[in-house]
């Protein structure tokens, strides 16, 4: 009978602890636990008689089962590897350390501060606009829906909170900005009108922007974006007065966007390059994860929303035909992607290679974008990392706008994805014209 306990107790050091596998199965002292024991208790007691087998049976289990410790002291799993962070330049050492090698820029090293802390709100808005009831379309205290805004578009919740954090940033940061033309706004407004101060119009800068580029993709919580654009303001000219935002292109000194998708990220050009930096959820800060951005020469992206290409012009819907049959540059690996947010579409584009199209359609010849707020300071940025934006006729940055909210058709990419755009609609466009 000693033996038989003697086997009970190498089976409580088994059930005890064990391991199966990587995982560990620690013995607790419960109802459940003792109800065991007892069983086993009474096996051994009323099959005594099989002593021999249940001998071998627990010599063979425990030495699969137990640990290497031979104490029954429950295990502590160790705790996990703090992940490593990279050595990163933050945005604001980036920005003094180029600001410094540009005088001309010198003056927006605080604009752009505060664009990165403006991206760094809208991206925990969009993250909770669930939680904090910001989807949806916007509506008046009486519950009524807001009135279209100038684009004929029906504004949201998030336009317009964004546009408020946008133009708040871009006036308060400093004297620099004099004024601003929103996307979502009729006119241009001076940053005194904004802030009620009229310390705030002295500025030799304007800016332009749109506040939330694709919101109505919030609602599938899908990526959206914020594009900001500078321009010196012309000589002579009176801050706010239209004149002072209906420049091409070219005279544009600076451009942003910021993506808000897996990651938050703000691409920025200063005139000499683009560089991409990454929000640490940590830290709050952005970082500099993407130094010099190049575009290759060709890729293998066509982003178009091919749902319009029986609207779209021949010369438009000769290039997607040829591209798909692996006629064109890209060759026979073509891929298609088409999220709905330029940001999102450009992003994509200016880092794997390729070309995003929103070209002109029977109904809306110029297409649906916006020169100021979303060509030119994309295309600023397309080409400052070596590749190109067009209209299918001309260069983006050559347009010359004849109103601030006006509309362009638009090719952003690699220089020769853009190039085979703009062939296809010099042949065919003149023949269309024919």
């Amino acid at each position: 009978m000693g033996q038989c306990w003697y086997y009970y107790y190498t089976i409580l050091a088994a059930l005890q602890a064990f391991t199966v596998r990587d995982k560990t199965f620690t013995h607790a002292w419960s109802p459940a636990s003792t109800t065991i024991h007892q069983h086993y208790r009474d096996v051994l007691l009323h099959h005594h008689h099989h002593l021999p087998e249940y001998k071998a049976s627990i010599t063979k289990t425990t030495a699969l089962y137990s640990t290497s410790s031979t104490s029954s002291t429950p295990s502590i799993a160790p705790k996990p590897k703090q992940l490593k962070k990279k050595n990163l330049r933050t945005f604001a050492r980036h920005l003094e350390v180029e600001c410094w090698k540009q005088p001309k820029v010198r003056d927006l090293e605080r604009v752009f501060l505060a664009v990165s802390d403006a991206c760094r709100q809208i991206s925990r808005i969009v993250a909770r606009a669930q939680t904090d009831d910001l989807y949806g379309v916007a509506t008046n205290a009486d519950g009524s829906q807001l009135d279209e805004n100038v684009q004929g578009e029906v504004q949201q919740k998030l336009d317009v909170v964004c546009n408020e954090i946008m133009l708040r940033a871009l006036c308060g940061c400093s004297s620099s900005i004099a004024a601003v033309a929103s996307e979502e706004e009729d006119e241009p407004r001076t940053c005194c009108d904004i802030m009620g101060d009229s310390a705030f119009s002295v500025g030799e800068y304007v800016a332009v922007f749109d506040p939330i580029d694709g919101s109505k993709n919030i609602d599938s919580s899908l990526p959206v974006g914020t594009i900001v654009g500078i321009y010196k303001a012309e000589d002579g000219a009176a801050q706010a007065s239209l004149d002072s935002f209906k420049q091409n292109g070219n005279n544009m000194v600076a451009a942003a966007y910021c993506l808000y998708s897996a990651t938050t990220v703000l691409v920025v050009t200063l005139g000499s390059g683009v560089d991409g930096f990454t929000l640490d959820p940590d830290r709050g800060v952005f970082l500099q994860t993407h130094p010099d951005i190049r575009i290759p020469d060709k890729g293998p992206i066509y982003s178009f929303n091919e749902a319009n290409f029986h609207e779209f012009t021949e010369p438009v819907q000769r290039y997607l035909d040829s591209t798909k049959a692996g006629n064109g540059v890209i060759g026979k690996g073509c891929n298609a992607r088409y999220v709905g947010a330029l940001v999102a579409d450009v992003h994509n584009i200016l880092t794997n290679g390729g070309v995003y199209g929103y070209p002109g359609t029977i109904s809306n010849p110029n297409g649906k974008l916006r020169l100021l707020y979303e060509g030119c300071p994309m295309a600023m940025i397309m080409e400052q990392a070596g590749g190109a934006g067009s209209t299918g006729t001309q260069r983006i940055l050559d347009v010359n706008p004849d109103e601030i909210h006006q509309r362009v058709p638009m090719f952003l990419g690699s220089s020769e994805n853009v190039y085979e755009v703009d062939q296809f609609h010099r042949y065919y466009g003149d023949a269309e014209e024919n």
